[in-house]
């Protein structure tokens, strides 16, 4: 199954950590990481025999309009860095999305570098829309496991350091995309047990 949306997603990335490094200009003050990563499932949603997982292409980002991303706080307020006065950078690599950031321009910037520099905040997201994708059914034991593969990215609008939990907008766009899907589910095995079921009626009739 394909779907094309351009309905703004995000995405929080657990095994992408933020690394804050002091530049030699005593004015800069540096963050470099992965607001996403290629070819590593993650569980979207996991329940009972149901579980929805996504990957992100390597080509991905290869058409993707990035051409004023801005780096935010949980994907809202203030501004930290932009890509269109130079104190950010997005560019795919072989690992994903990787990213580097002056926050030393504010002083609320700063703050926020002292924040990562010390630990406090670790990880990262990123805002985007989706121009394709893909999905696959496999089973694993009992579970049903439903993989969405992004392959066009439209347009990135954000990228994040992000607190834990996770921010709203992340739960509900998931709780949308996976709600979608375990319905989808649901009417499969529905027609399946339906198919079966006429299937023992013809035989019936058959055998009388």
């Amino acid at each position: 199954m394909a779907l094309k949306t351009n309905e703004r997603e995000y995405r929080d990335f657990t095994l992408s950590v933020l690394k804050a490094e002091q530049d030699n200009n005593e004015n800069k003050k540096m963050v470099r990481g992965y607001a996403s990563t290629f070819n590593q499932p993650y569980v979207l949603y996991s329940h009972g025999e149901n579980e929805i997982r996504e990957v992100v292409d390597p080509h991905a980002f290869d058409e993707a309009d990035m051409s004023d991303v801005i780096f935010q706080y949980n994907h809202e307020g203030r501004v930290f860095a932009r890509i269109s006065n130079n104190t950010l950078s997005v560019i795919p690599d072989n690992i994903g999305l990787a990213i580097e950031a002056d926050l030393g321009g504010t002083e609320i910037g700063r703050d926020l570098y002292e924040e990562i520099a010390g630990g406090y905040t670790t990880k990262m997201s990123y805002g985007y829309t989706v121009l394709e994708d893909s999905w696959e059914d496999t089973r694993e034991n009992d579970k049903v496991i439903s993989t969405r593969t992004i392959k066009r990215i439209g347009k990135v609008f954000d990228v994040s350091a992000v607190s834990i939990p996770a921010n709203d907008g992340t739960s509900i766009t998931v709780r949308n995309l996976t709600d979608g899907v375990i319905e989808r589910i649901k009417a499969e095995r529905l027609n399946a047990l339906n198919l079966e079921r006429e299937k023992l009626k013809l035989k019936l009739r058959l055998e009388d």
